[in-house]
């Protein structure tokens, strides 16, 4: 039995099929352009990252999200897929509006990816710190209290520091007293570190046998050689290095929980290039045994 379709019927489907091919496009069109414009943004403009400790109390909690915006210090251009590899990739910083400054909360890649003897961009560890040293400052801790030289300001959160001068040295785990570079020359610790100069790009600094442990991984990051002791004096390769010109700027990052964080008084200095960028904003804040939303944290400027 013949089914005998009208025209006008076959002309409804055919519009049909044009009308939904067009909104099929339309869609991936603009799914395309959403993609790309995320992307972008995510490169250029912004990232956001959770906080999972309270390390950084009382400005961040566990729970917050906080926002990135980059155009602040400069977005960063790498190749991805080479870095999430674990090689080594050239990083180019954008021109940002400013350099990162003293007291600046910054999110950054966590410098040691693998062991504690060697600098690498860890490209799925984000750490977040305060900045309390830039290029150029000598830093020291003075029995519990963060001090640059030729600075008066304060550091940091400053009555845990003073929470922190007055603690018993028995009170603290071996683990967590001892200090960077973890050398018997320094013997330095969470109350009594430094000083240490903090190099930046174009500082020229004289190397012999005791500073070599300051500034060995750095020197290594920046040429891909590894500095050696022998005969009482320092070598790179062949050739004695009694001075060495630094090629990046680096800085001393401190958690606000002074008591237990893992910052630059355990693993050094932060090269610029593993820095993401300054944290703006808490864009959203979630109790983390409650999972419910904390309303009032939502867009507290991070400070």
């Amino acid at each position: 039995m013949k089914v005998k379709i009208s025209r006008e019927k076959i002309a409804t489907v055919r519009k049909f099929l044009r009308k939904l091919y067009h909104i099929v496009v339309d869609v991936v069109y603009w799914g395309c352009i959403a993609v790309v414009a995320y992307v972008v943004g995510q490169t250029l403009l912004f990232a956001s990252f959770k906080i999972p400790t309270d390390s950084m109390q009382p400005g961040l909690t566990g729970g917050d999200y906080a926002l990135v915006w980059k155009p602040v210090l400069g977005a960063r251009i790498f190749n991805l897929f080479d870095a999430v590899k674990g090689e080594k990739v050239p990083i180019y910083r954008l021109p940002g509006l400013r350099k990162a400054r003293r007291n600046d909360v910054l999110i950054f890649h966590f410098p040691y990816p693998n062991r504690g003897d060697s600098i690498g961009m860890h490209m799925l560890k984000y750490y977040v710190k305060r900045c309390v040293a830039i290029p150029g400052d000598t830093f020291r801790i003075d029995n519990g209290i963060y001090r640059v030289n030729g600075v008066t300001d304060t550091l940091g959160i400053y009555h845990r520091q003073v929470e922190l001068s007055g603690r018993v040295d028995s009170t603290f785990q071996k683990e967590i007293f001892q200090c960077f570079p973890f050398d018997s020359t320094y013997r330095w610790n969470i109350k009594y570190f430094g000083p240490l100069y903090v190099p930046g790009k174009g500082s020229e600094v004289a190397i012999d046998t005791q500073n070599i442990v300051l500034y060995g991984n750095l020197i290594t990051y920046e040429t891909g050689r590894k500095a050696t002791v022998k005969n009482g004096q320092v070598f790179m390769g062949d050739k004695p290095l009694h001075t060495y010109t630094f090629t990046h700027d680096y800085y001393f990052m401190a958690g606000d929980w002074v008591f237990d964080s893992r910052d630059s008084r355990y693993w050094g200095l932060l090269p610029d290039d593993l820095i993401v960028g300054k944290a703006a904003i808490i864009w959203r804040s979630i109790d983390m045994r409650t999972k419910k939303n904390r309303w009032n944290r939502f867009l507290k400027k991070i400070q």
